[in-house]
């Protein structure tokens, strides 16, 4: 009974669906004919983890060829999912997915920390270009603090570990962390940052929930912490902690503003602030174990974009999904998108299935003007997960669907587009040009049949597509005695095309009415 509810509910939601494009219902019941159109909008991320091959590559030292081809199929199917975004982790832990002057090679490709790919080419600029062909956005995921873990083998010359012992300090089982009170650390970490956004196409900057390690809260910092004291510092060790993290956390958002506004900086903390916040939640203390007082970066609006790791089911009542996205959402108080993180690891069964899908549902009604979600994470889909996939792309990612805007970083739609039109036979090619192509990262081509409104979303580099002017449409009609099947015909009454930028905003549609192109002898 609960499902046939949910579905009766989610069929409710979803826009319906036609021959691979989305349908819009007109918003005006006075001429459903002349109203607006305008696409779905939902931030769908995946995280591509790369620590320990996670996600990609599938194990050190493929070849070139291997792990491009791996990295083709992984954004092939997000983008037959129908999302629209990848978080990519160029810095598993002081090291590097691109070549760099300031860290090593990560050892997660070669196989050596240090070792550049033979023959040599550039993931990261790879994966950003790849993504970007595909309508993909491409961000850029960093561990700022981690600097080192035995699953990463042999430690090269070259690493921080052994350059500055000062800086990385070893916690256990092998694993060495910068710490983070250290002036030095924060300006490390954030050249290293700052130096992906200078030279790379990204779309955003994002870190996790690794800022001081998991664990009882004793972190090795007592010279940092004696040199703090004796220089008049009057905070206490906890405080002190959380506020070299808040520093950097606000310097680098600052920073990447200041070298490219439209670079979105994203984070996605424990889910969980502080247990009984709300109090009906317990669990994982991370201002007082991991000095993250997250809560404080979303009230300062230092993010633009927040994806709180809410990885427990609905009806775990201690950890509840709705129940802590609701809490942060009414924390958002500089109105930052709010798209929380969502876990595949158990999710390829029917039962599964059903949880994403419900959690989806939630968070499109908790967070209705600018809904999303990130996915943990890409191994979910590449394992056999038919039935998380088709749940997927049969339910709410039936549609495609814009990147929500961020309109405190850029709010100026581009131009609108230009376009022509040519008939041939039963088929019109739709051909558009702009003034301004370096700011369109995408393009919404809306078609109307009859009074009802259909688009399709494509790719920067697309430049016409072609659009049936009549099609057959079969109705059935079923009663207690008998089954009617009725043949109609509908015919390609306007089209418009619009202009995306890569913050969001759309253009204005072109407009162009079709019906009088259509040869007299189709209308009989």
């Amino acid at each position: 009974m609960k499902k046939k509810i949910l579905f009766i509910l989610m069929s409710t939601y979803v826009f319906l669906y036609f021959n691979g494009c989305a349908i819009v219902k007109p918003s005006g019941e006075e001429d459903k004919s002349r109203s607006i159109p305008r696409a779905d909008r939902e931030f769908r991320g995946v995280w591509v983890a790369t620590v320990s091959n996670i996600d990609w590559p599938s194990k050190p030292g493929l070849s070139t060829d291997d792990q491009k081809k791996e990295a083709i199929a992984i954004l092939d199917s997000a983008a037959k999912l129908h999302l629209n975004a990848v978080i990519f982790q160029v810095r598993p832990h002081c090291d590097a997915m691109y070549p760099s002057q300031i860290e090593p090679w990560s050892s997660y490709l070669t196989g050596t920390q240090g070792k550049a790919p033979d023959p040599y080419y550039d993931p990261l600029e790879f994966w950003i270009q790849e993504a970007h062909n595909r309508g993909l956005e491409l961000h850029a995921w960093f561990n700022p603090y981690r600097a080192f873990m035995s699953r990463g083998g042999e430690l090269s010359d070259s690493s921080i570990v052994k350059k500055r012992p000062d800086l990385a300090k070893k916690v256990s089982n092998g694993t060495f962390w910068l710490d983070p009170s250290k002036k030095e650390t924060q300006d490390y970490s954030y050249s290293v940052i700052m130096d992906v956004v200078k030279r790379y196409d990204v779309d955003g900057v994002h870190f996790d929930d690794y800022f001081y390690p998991y664990g009882d809260g004793n972190f090795p910092d007592d010279d940092s912490w004696e040199e703090y004291t004796k220089s008049g510092g009057s905070l206490s060790r906890e405080d002190w902690r959380r506020a070299a993290v808040n520093s950097l956390v606000e310097r680098v958002y600052e920073g990447i503003k200041s070298k490219k506004q439209y670079v979105k900086f994203g984070i996605s903390p424990f889910g969980i602030w502080r247990p009984t916040y709300p109090p009906s939640i317990a669990g994982y203390d991370q201002y007082n174990r991991l000095y993250a007082d997250a809560k404080l970066w979303l009230n300062k609006g230092w993010i633009d974009y927040w994806t709180p790791q809410l990885y427990w089911p609905i009806n775990q009542i201690p950890q509840s999904f709705p129940v802590l996205l609701g809490w942060w959402s009414r924390q958002n108080t500089k109105g930052r998108n709010l798209w929380p993180g969502m876990i595949l690891g158990r999710m390829n069964d029917e039962k599964g299935a059903d949880e994403i899908i419900n959690q989806i549902m939630i968070e499109r009604g908790i967070v209705p003007d600018n809904p999303g979600h990130v996915l943990f994470s890409m191994k979910g889909f590449l394992r056999d997960s038919s039935v998380l996939v088709a749940s997927l792309k049969n339910g709410p990612y039936k549609t495609m669907a814009l990147v929500p805007p961020s309109p405190w970083l850029d709010d100026d739609a581009p131009a609108a587009a230009k376009i022509q039109t040519t008939v041939s036979n039963d088929t019109l090619l739709v051909t558009w040009s702009h003034d301004r192509l370096d700011d369109v990262f995408r393009w919404v081509v809306y078609n109307q049949y009859d009074a009802m409104w259909e688009y399709t979303i494509m790719n920067s580099s697309d430049r016409s597509t072609a659009l049936p002017l009549s099609r057959i449409l079969r109705e059935v009609t079923r009663s207690r005695r008998q089954q009617v099947v009725k043949d109609t015909t509908q015919f390609l009454g306007r089209i418009a095309v619009s202009a995306v930028d890569r913050t969001g905003n759309e253009s204005v549609l072109t407009f162009r009415d079709i019906a009088p192109k259509i040869p007299s002898a189709m209308k009989q």
